[in-house]
């Protein structure tokens, strides 16, 4: 018995160099390949905005707080 998998593709965009998608069975994007020698800067500002996304209902610390508690530890005159 075989069991066919599903196959992907990877397509280059034509509008950015660098860039291209996988796309699924039923030819829909399923994720994006970025050359990162290309476009290191744009993945890093990519990782932060889903860093800054994923912290948004952390709790909240005012800077006086944060400046208490060096002083506390002397990091901070």
């Amino acid at each position: 018995m075989t069991v066919k998998t599903p196959t992907r593709r990877q397509v280059k965009s034509k509008m950015l160099p660098g860039v291209s998608y996988l796309l699924g069975p039923r030819g829909t994007p399923e994720a994006v390949v970025i050359d990162l020698k290309k476009h290191a800067s744009l993945w890093e500002d990519f990782q932060d905005l889903l860093v800054a996304k994923s912290r948004r209902k952390d709790a909240r610390v005012s800077l006086e707080e944060v400046e208490e508690g060096l002083r506390k530890l002397g990091k901070l005159k």
